[in-house]
């Protein structure tokens, strides 16, 4: 049960990351959803799962890193005009900071939940 809360969580934490990355195009829009769905999920459900927003916010910096794959630099594809170029980034700090954060959201809940486990145990 508390994996689904979690992986709810994960959902907020994604669309609200992916809101502060697209902040001039539909950001707005996906940071209200993001936290108006964090406000229900924190009457509704258990306080544990808030981790997953920390995994969350690591899904908007994969595809980043994704998408960056190239770089760094002036990247150029074959089309079937000619030829595009795009300057890119440098993967790594993306996928670094992703991996922190997913793996840090997935401990902790798991802490957690391992905590409330043996708690619901010992007392009954």
């Amino acid at each position: 049960m508390g994996w689904g809360w979690f992986l709810a969580w994960l959902a907020v934490g994604c669309c609200g990351a992916a809101g502060l990355a697209a902040l001039l195009s539909v950001g707005v829009v996906l940071i209200v959803l993001a936290v108006g769905a964090a406000a229900f999920l924190l009457r509704k459900g258990p306080r544990a799962a808030v981790a997953g927003c920390l995994a969350g916010c690591a899904l908007p910096l994969f595809y980043l890193a994704y998408l960056n794959r190239g770089g760094p630099g002036n990247v150029c594809h074959a089309t079937s005009g000619g030829q595009t170029c795009t300057d890119e980034y440098a993967p790594l700090p993306f996928l670094i900071s992703a991996a922190v954060l997913f793996a840090a959201g997935f401990l902790v809940f798991a802490i957690a939940d391992r905590k409330r486990e043996e708690r619901d145990l010992t007392h009954g």
